[in-house]
């Protein structure tokens, strides 16, 4: 059986292990993106079993964490061993606005995708704009709206 070594592939893979410990939490990459009224976070979590999947909100804080186990046939001799198992955190510090009572989330083919809503009062809304009245003799003040230095357009 041929095998490609590639020695800065090694080298990547053993300062990784090196300075994130090979016990401790590590990141995941994820995508955040807003599509109309709510963000999106894609976070990858491929080979996580979706029951490991623990999300949380504290405060402004959201923790996305999940735990990956990789079994093997007892007795087997690993040739490499590129999928690493353990634990994988992401946090993110939510901004005002957000309606964190309606997150949701669902886990589908490795993804994990998180769908997080604007506040109904964070929205952006029209704001009608109320004319006085010329015809009635009515003394009292319609709302109007006043614009100090409007030139005409010609």
């Amino acid at each position: 059986m041929a095998m490609n070594f590639d020695p800065f592939r090694e080298l990547d893979r053993l300062a990784g292990s090196l300075l994130a410990g090979s016990n401790g939490p590590r990141s995941v990459p994820m995508d955040l993106y807003r599509s109309g009224d709510h963000y999106v976070l894609d976070v990858d979590l491929p080979g996580v079993d979706p029951g490991s999947v623990d999300i949380d909100v504290d405060g402004s804080v959201l923790t996305i964490r999940a735990e990956r186990t990789l079994g093997a046939p007892e007795g087997a001799q690993w040739l490499t061993r590129e999928r690493q198992p353990g634990t994988f955190v992401r946090q993110l510090t939510l901004g005002d606005g957000l309606d964190v009572e309606r997150i949701a989330a669902r886990y589908d083919n490795g993804v994990l995708s998180v769908t997080i809503p604007v506040q109904e009062s964070s929205k952006p809304r029209k704001i009608s704009v109320m004319t006085g009245s010329t015809d009635t003799g009515s003394s009292a003040a319609s709302p109007q709206l006043a614009v100090e230095g409007a030139g005409t357009a010609g």
